[in-house]
């Protein structure tokens, strides 16, 4: 009796501590997480996802061969309504040269009396960005051991203190180089330092993760016992090289840098007890369009980690630089900073700086989201070819323009977008040259000027047999030209057509490309995220 009401005691504490547990024995995923909606990043449209035929959708008058209709399927994403303005661009300029001035304010040798103002010490920035406690590693803004930059400590850019202009004027022009002695900022030390991961080159499958999975790959300092199919087996002894728990206290493999036929660089050598190291094997270019296989072991993860600095300045000499014999200094001098051009699209701008654009407004955006308590979203980006297509077509499959129909007049025989009418009548499509972004009607998705007013940089390198080579899930033709890359590999795709461009280049499926380190009058972008989910409002 006295057995049978031990049993039910047991039997009832059992059930009270499974009941109390988080996972009762069942497989019931993490609990406490938080319901997830995607926001919708300001200025941006959905684009749900869908299949259309990418591609001339009438015979390609120009037989240039670079296009073909093809049936293709893009996710849902979020696009610019509009091209991205000056003013848009003109944010990220600032946030540089703001970024700048800070780091000078704050230096250890800075002489003004508000340095203190401009540093902030770790905790305070915790406090701002809870998720980062405990990473020993974040060192965001970093100035020395114990400050990071205060952001909410505004810029007295007009101060009368002078020692705080001493502060600033390295990112003024030197005198010598001022037009009538005008204090203003030297655009070529606004530059962005920015990184981005080489998720290509780490996707492939010689260059995954090796982990140190057992002590007979790491170490010839074991017995070894070796069988009649080539196998080679550890007998399970530890040597006097291996700790407690019988992991290596070596460092594993040859940390080495090879680079053709130039011999070995020695590079950092791996840790002690590492989980397991990288031996990346790709090709550097030397010119003339040859290369030589480089193989990096013994690295760790950061070897995918891509570092770039670039100017963010618009070049706006290309107003003058792209026309022979036209008059277009006023749009050098006035188009990027001056108010009246606020509200129209940048051009002037490089493929690379378009991309570090896009990396900046991701981290704009992310840290604002982190600072919330909220989590991120995916990244802002070029479009690619076809997303870009997709979003232009508006929903309309078939139609080679923007607005639905074949024709670039409506009904009352008004052109539908700016371009180069006729034969060089600039203005009677109601442009010269760009208009402000939100010009004209927008298509069935309400995106504007899909065609006309300035070109845009897509994501993809352009080649003429891409339509042939890449997939039709999401289609993207992708190549990281270096800089010694022949030319020909430094061209990526551009759509829309421009203000200075006939009626065929925008056609929705027309594609033609640039360089990407050249910027064009004619030349903008616009941004793009893909959609966290399959879609909205989706509840299968």
């Amino acid at each position: 009796m006295k057995m049978k009401k031990l049993l039910v005691i047991i039997a009832s504490a059992m059930a009270v501590i499974t009941g109390c547990t988080q996972y009762p024995g069942e497989l019931v995923g993490v609990k406490g997480r938080e319901e997830w909606f995607q926001p919708d990043p300001y200025g941006t449209l959905y684009i749900p996802m869908g299949a259309y035929h990418m591609g001339p959708s009438d015979e390609e008058i120009t037989y240039a061969h670079t296009a073909k209709s093809k049936m293709v399927s893009v996710q849902a994403f979020y696009i610019d309504d509009a091209e991205i303005s000056n003013n848009e661009y003109r944010q990220f300029v600032y946030w540089v040269r703001d970024s700048i001035a800070r780091v000078l304010l704050a230096s250890q040798n800075a002489a003004n009396p508000d340095a203190d103002d401009y540093r902030i010490v770790p905790d305070d920035w915790l406090e701002m960005f809870p998720v980062y406690k405990g990473d020993v590693n974040m060192n965001p803004n970093f100035i020395h051991a114990n400050h990071y930059l205060n952001w909410d400590a505004k810029i007295k850019w007009d101060s009368d203190d002078a020692d705080y202009q001493l502060d600033l004027n390295p990112l003024y022009l030197e005198p010598k180089e001022r037009f009538y002695n005008r204090k203003e900022i030297d655009s070529r030390k606004l530059n962005f330092e920015y990184y981005r991961i080489d998720i290509r080159l780490a996707a492939a499958k010689n260059n995954r993760f090796l982990p140190n999975k057992s002590p007979d790959t790491q170490t010839n300092k074991y017995k070894q016992e070796s069988f009649p199919n080539g196998l080679t087996l550890n007998d399970g002894r530890a040597s006097e090289n291996n700790d407690d728990h019988g992991a290596l206290t070596e460092p594993v493999g040859d940390p080495t840098v090879v680079v053709g036929a130039n011999g070995s660089v020695p590079t950092a050598n791996v840790p002690k007890n590492a989980l397991g190291q990288y031996e990346v094997e790709d090709r550097v270019a030397v010119g003339k369009g040859d290369y030589v296989p480089r193989s990096r072991k013994g690295v760790d993860r950061s070897v995918f980690i891509i570092k770039d600095v670039i100017n963010v300045y618009p070049d706006t000499l290309a107003w003058v630089h792209d026309y022979t014999y036209s008059f277009n200094e006023p749009m050098t001098n006035m188009y990027f900073w001056h108010p009246a051009y606020d509200n129209y699209p940048v051009v002037g701008v490089t493929w690379k700086q378009a991309r570090a654009f896009c990396i900046w407004r991701t981290h704009l955006l992310n840290n604002f989201l982190l600072g919330a308590g909220q989590s991120i979203v995916n990244d802002f980006r070029l479009p690619t070819e076809a997303e870009w297509e997709y979003a232009a077509r508006g929903g309309n499959d078939l139609s080679p323009y923007p607005w639905g129909g074949p024709y670039i007049r409506n009904a009352r025989g008004c052109f539908l977008g700016n371009f180069k009418p006729m034969r060089g009548s600039y203005i009677d499509d109601g442009g010269f040259h760009t208009v402000p972004i939100y010009s004209y009607n927008p298509n069935d998705y309400g995106l504007y000027c899909m065609a006309g007013n300035a070109s845009e940089w897509i994501d993809d390198a352009f080649d003429e047999s891409a339509y042939d080579l890449a997939h039709d899930l999401n289609p993207s033709y992708k190549f990281e030209a270096q800089d010694k890359d022949p030319n020909v590999l430094k061209r990526k795709v551009i759509r829309g057509g421009s203000w200075k461009d006939v009626g065929y280049y925008l056609q929705t499926s027309t594609r033609t490309y640039e360089y990407q380190d050249t910027a064009k009058c004619y030349l903008g972008f616009r941004c793009v995220m893909t959609y966290l989910g399959r879609a909205k409002g989706d509840e299968i």
